[in-house]
């Protein structure tokens, strides 16, 4: 069958013309005229064929000339309004001789140099390993998705969401989370990738107002492990807080506590307290607040902002001030109107069961039942829980301070004068102190048994579509955990590489000799450098070494190679009031000869090597 396809004659028949800036913006206008009513007349070309059940492949060849010409129509016009912008400033552009740009990067972002990634490595291999350790496999989406899959999955946080510009006819925004993606992923499937457990490691993104110093920023790395699947009550939410506790136990933040609380506790209680349904959700945001903020703030939002009636308010204060462990639970299942709500009944029932479990992995000394816990995204069915240190509140602040409505409050710290500054939509915000600022929660997550429903539910336009798969997982804040750690990695002085052996000659350089023994100690597995000069001096070899503090220097030399054997220094460096300091290992200034075939053997075996490998020093 003979398909006529229109040629994109108007935009490549000609080589242009030196045209004047308001000239081109004029042509470039016409052009797009030109391009629109070819895409007009496509499109009826294409409609007519689909109509008339024409050849797919012909079809299929006709669509793809109707994207190249949107594509082509999306330049132009893209062309034409920077065209437009030049020639309305064209006076103030004559005058500058030359454009500057900007060097920073964007607002809520940052570089990290090679010492901050060896930090910030250490830290996501020990949680990569845990992860594995606990039976998990590794899961990967992108790092942007369809707008409508992120859509009213964030309650009050979805004004975070960084929306894309069309890209294509598609609308997508940045992923929030792991956790939405993860969803889809799992819906995607069919119901077919039952009781897994997934692991992701990644960037996500939020339009938030950053904090910088205190790892809260727009553009952040996240660890997420989730399991999904059908298993016996409880089993997997007990998993998960054992992970966690052993994620964070290997990791130097101090001392944590999990916080943890059930979604279907709370919402007995606002339902046994009087909260009307539609404001249940706003309600709980308000109360999540409270290690922040506080009560009589809290009490505030609730009342003047959101509506609340005062009486019901202070209901809620009653049940929200408890915090504690197995005793609490005790004490909440006495409660008559607890006991009379079904929400609030299955919530306990499911608290008393994960208290039995996380006495099994020797974690309850870490749990705090804390009932003013309410993480207000909107997926969230069961078990929700979040981990603080001392840093995660504000100066001011305990990191888990009881919470007593019917004392008086605390007052909170005094803040510093604060200024307003236009934000990128030219809109003022008030700009943040960051010393009153905590780091917030360093992990967070609960039980999300409905989204992945959610998901398959909407794929198949059917909102009583059966196709649900149990979910709970944990986020690890990954940038947060680095603020609390690079500070003490500094002051230890730990190293910025992992380099074990710097390869050195006196001398006439050697280079040729100095190549082939780096080569066989990489063939080893030994990380190992040398410098890249041809007859570098002595001394400025070891400087080389020195200032990535690598703990052997092997010196070669003509002598050396004629009797098959090498020098090597051992050396390692400490902080003595506040100041890196050299000191040598074992052997003398000379260094230790050692056989070159015995090499590799006589490395491993140093204590040198040991407490480097073992991460010692």
């Amino acid at each position: 069958m003979l398909i006529l396809i229109p040629r994109l004659h108007a935009v490549y028949r000609l080589k242009p013309l030196p045209f004047t800036r308001l000239a081109r913006f004029k042509s470039t206008m016409a052009s797009s005229l030109d391009l629109e009513r070819e895409i007009e007349t496509q499109n009826a070309l294409f409609n007519e064929l689909r109509l008339s059940g024409s050849d797919p492949a012909g079809l299929e060849e006709v669509k793809k000339k109707l994207g190249e010409l949107k594509r082509s129509l999306g330049q132009a016009k893209a062309k034409a309004a920077a065209d437009g912008s030049a020639a309305s400033g064209s006076k103030d552009a004559a005058a500058k001789k030359k454009g500057r740009i900007l060097l920073k990067t964007p607002k809520g972002t940052r570089d990290y140099g090679p010492a901050e990634m060896f930090c910030r490595e250490y830290v996501e291999r020990i949680v990569k390993d845990c992860f594995t350790t606990y039976g998990g496999s590794c899961l990967d989406t992108p790092v942007f998705e369809r707008k409508e899959i992120l859509a009213g999955k964030y309650g009050e946080d979805a004004k975070l969401i960084f929306d894309l510009m069309d890209q294509g006819g598609e609308q997508l925004s940045l992923r929030y989370d792991h956790t939405v993606p993860l969803a889809r992923y799992l819906s995607m499937m069919g119901g077919t990738n039952t009781q897994s457990k997934l692991w992701q490691v990644g960037k996500v993104y939020r339009r938030d107002n950053p904090v910088m110093s205190k790892g809260r920023m727009r553009e952040f790395s996240q660890a997420d492990f989730d399991i999904s699947g059908i298993w016996d009550p409880m089993i997997p939410d007990a998993e998960i807080i054992s992970l966690v506790c052993t994620i964070l136990s290997k990791l130097d933040v101090g001392e944590f506590t999990i916080k943890i609380n059930h979604r279907k506790i709370l919402d007995g209680i606002f339902e046994v307290c009087g909260v009307p349904s539609e404001k249940i959700r706003t309600i709980s945001s308000a109360v999540d607040k409270l290690d922040k903020l506080p009560w009589a703030d809290v009490k505030k939002e609730m009342t003047e902002e959101k509506g609340l009636d005062p009486a019901v308010a202070d209901k809620i204060g009653e049940y929200v001030k408890h915090k504690g462990g197995p005793e609490l639970l005790d004490q909440l299942l006495t409660d008559p109107a607890l006991s009379a709500n079904s929400s609030a009944k299955q919530g306990l029932e499911d608290m008393s069961l994960l208290f039995t479990y996380l006495s099994a992995y020797n974690v309850i000394n870490r749990i705090s039942f804390d009932m003013s816990l309410a993480r207000g995204l909107d997926y969230y069915t069961g078990i929700i829980y979040e981990a603080i240190v001392e840093a995660s509140a504000p100066p001011g602040f305990k990191a888990n301070p009881p919470v007593d409505p019917s004392s008086a409050p605390s007052p909170a710290p005094k803040k510093k004068a604060s200024k307003k500054i236009k934000n990128e939509d030219g809109e003022e915000e008030e700009e943040v102190d960051e010393s009153q600022v905590g780091v917030g929660s360093i992990a967070a997550g609960g039980r999300y048994d409905g989204l992945v429903g959610m998901f398959s539910a909407a794929a198949a336009g059917d909102s009583k579509h059966k196709g649900s798969i149990p979910c709970i997982g944990i986020s690890i804040g990954l940038d947060r955990i680095f603020a609390i750690i690079w500070p003490k990695w500094v002051e230890k002085g730990k190293r910025s590489k992992e380099t074990m052996v710097y390869v050195m000659a006196a001398g006439d350089g050697l280079i040729v000799e100095r190549m082939k023994l780096v080569k066989e100690l990489r063939d080893e597995g030994i990380k190992a450098d040398f410098l890249a000069k041809k007859k570098p001096k002595l001394p400025v070899q070891f400087a080389a070494g020195e200032r990535d503090e690598v703990p052997f220097a092997i010196i070669l030399g003509e002598n050396e190679i004629k009797e098959g054997y090498v020098m090597v220094k051992q050396q390692k460096w400490e902080m003595i009031d506040g100041k890196k300091v050299k000191i040598l290992a074992e052997g003398d200034e000379k260094g230790e000869k050692v056989d070159r075939g015995q090499l590799v053997k006589w490395l491993r075996t140093t204590r040198t090597w040991k407490e480097w490998e073992d991460g010692k020093l």
